[in-house]
């Protein structure tokens, strides 16, 4: 009884000295709660990307708009968002060819995600247009715009495009049309809800995967996804 009448007997002044000192007396309980904290936003954040993947899973591996490298009947697939002009794409893209090679079985998604600017968005323009009205072209396009030097916009997709021998009166009537936005549209959209703001960013199984994290993460995640079922055993 006389705890209680104590307890009572404090004033908000009296409860924030006594947390103050202790606090003051053990700061290791401030990086504790920290450190909780930060586990528990990242795994709300986990849980809400999760979510993203499957509600956007259909768009994510079977948009009609989307390129397909590698076997398009594999049972494992990588997602691939890049830009044109990011270097980071450019040296990555020797670390896909290789995957696919290797592994019969990788079905590779390519999304155009513009976000290096205007001519970035024109070649993806251009690229799109590509898919469009030549299809079995692409691979050769893609390959000549993204390991090319400079910048790539309309004039340097456009030569890629051509060099790769698609008719450009094809790309011009192609172009004409609104399929590049809204194919562009849609991959802002889902990169928007991914969380993703730069290239290149993956998407193996269940996991998110931001930047060009290298040929042997890429092959432990595909390894991981064959085994296991996701990304990360």
């Amino acid at each position: 009884m006389a705890g209680t009448v104590a307890a009572q007997d404090l004033n908000r002044g009296d409860v924030e000295k006594i947390v103050r000192d202790y606090l003051l007396e053990n700061p290791e309980i401030i990086a504790e709660a920290l450190n909780e904290l930060q586990r528990r936003e990242q795994e709300a954040e986990e849980a809400a990307r999760l979510q993203v993947l499957s509600d956007s899973a259909d768009v994510l591996f079977n948009s009609t708009r989307q390129v397909v490298l590698g076997n398009p009947e594999g049972s494992v697939t990588i997602v691939e968002f890049f830009d044109y002009n990011c270097g980071y794409c450019k040296r990555a893209y020797g670390d896909m060819v290789r995957l696919i090679d290797e592994n019969p079985d990788l079905k590779v998604v390519l999304k155009e995600f513009p976000v290096l600017g205007q001519g970035s968005i024109e070649a993806a323009q251009v690229a799109v247009a590509v898919n469009s009205v030549a299809p079995e072209k692409y691979g050769d396009f893609h390959e000549a715009l993204l390991l090319s030097r400079g910048q790539a916009n309309l004039s340097s997709a456009m030569a890629a495009a051509t060099g790769a021998g698609v008719s450009e009166a094809d790309l011009q009537a192609a172009m004409a049309t609104d399929e590049a936005g809204q194919t562009i549209e849609e991959v802002y959209a889902l990169a928007n809800r991914l969380g993703l703001t730069g290239t290149p960013s993956y998407v193996v199984g269940n996991e998110v995967v931001m930047g060009a994290v290298g040929y042997d993460q890429l092959t432990a995640k595909l390894s991981a996804l064959k085994n296991c079922g996701e990304a990360t055993c």
